[in-house]
């Protein structure tokens, strides 16, 4: 069933939930079958009782959640149909700066002469449209397909950033009990609906930056059955070492292949005179690269100056010989496989 358009905002569901503090209003659909569970619930139901799932059901099942369920897998999957790889860029662990990564190695993905999508799945946390030029610019809505901007060296970005106001956060409104019991739903609906109404068109690449922890990796794995890999972005302290360590394992569980670990911040370069010293104490790459079975595909510096330059979304240069290595390193393992 399909939400009526909101201004500002998206609407979700048969009209009974909507993200609100949006910007612009494209038609967006969550299956009422998906998002609706049975109210009130209560959290003292979840402590002490299983709850069964729609496959455990047992009798007539009129709601029809199972043949939703299959009709929006088979969205997802006929719209990626034209894009050649999906890689996840993770980390497991905020402030490694997993998203300027994403960033320049789109850039200098498309540099190599490859066609880039980009997807922000930090829902509540998205910077992917402000790094690659395209924050403020509209989403254009054609007929059921939402047409993503194109940024820098025409990479296509969806992000949420594009659909809320300035400094908005994401908000959901959802039955007044247990609301976090909603939220989850309605997430992993809006990244479906991020993957299945965004016309990405011809792609060699669609990168999925996640946000930090392993919960929308879980999520992602499960909408994209057939994801190319992840890439792990770490810093070189242990304390990213044991976060990253727990996402790879996660991916790892899920028979997700593991593309290559990338230590940023490996070094740090002196805007003045060029020297690089180190930034961080420890050797978290190679040691994930060990634990994973994966090659260290690159060791970034930390350049204040191109750090600048991103934040600002001003990628009009290509992002220097480190990311155009890294961009090598990965199409040799997505095209080598």
């Amino acid at each position: 069933t399909a939400g009526e358009p909101l201004a500002p905002g998206i609407a979700l569901g048969a009209g009974v939930h909507r993200m609100v503090g949006g910007r612009h209003a494209p038609r967006y659909r969550i299956l009422a079958g998906l998002t609706l569970l049975p109210a009130p619930v209560k959290l003292a139901l979840f402590m002490t009782k299983r709850i069964r799932t729609y496959r455990e059901l047992s009798g007539e099942d009129r709601s029809g959640i199972g043949a939703q369920v299959a009709v929006q897998q088979d969205r997802v999957r006929e719209r990626l149909r034209t894009v050649r790889h999906t890689v996840a860029v993770m980390s497991g662990k905020g402030g490694v700066g997993k998203s300027f990564v994403t960033a320049l190695l789109a850039t200098a993905l498309a540099d190599a002469g490859k066609r880039v999508g980009v997807l922000d799945a930090d829902l509540h946390g998205p910077t992917a449209a402000r790094m690659l030029g395209v924050g403020g610019k509209p989403l254009v809505v054609r007929d059921d397909d939402v047409v993503p901007p194109q940024g820098a060296r025409g990479v296509r970005v969806i992000s949420s950033d594009l659909l809320l106001a300035e400094g908005a956060p994401l908000k959901w409104k959802e039955p007044g009990e247990a609301r976090f019991v909603w939220r989850g739903t309605l997430e992993a609906g809006m990244l479906r609906e991020f993957l299945a109404d965004v016309a990405w068109g011809e792609l060699d690449l669609l990168l999925l930056d996640l946000p930090p922890g392993t919960d929308r990796l879980t999520t992602l794995m499960e909408l994209l059955p057939g994801l190319t890999g992840v890439l792990a972005v770490t810093i070189p302290s242990d304390a990213s070492l044991r976060a990253v360590a727990r996402s790879l394992q996660l991916a790892s569980e899920g028979g997700v292949r593991i593309l290559g670990i990338v230590e940023n911040m490996a070094n740090y370069r002196c805007a003045q005179c060029g020297a690089q010293g180190p930034l961080f104490s420890g050797n978290a790459a190679d040691r994930l690269a060990t634990l994973a079975g994966a090659p260290v595909l690159a060791r970034l510096p930390f350049d204040p100056a191109l750090q600048a330059a991103v934040d600002a979304g001003r990628l009009g240069e290509p992002a220097g010989p480190a990311f155009a290595a890294l961009a090598a390193a990965l199409l040799a393992r997505v095209e080598g496989a």
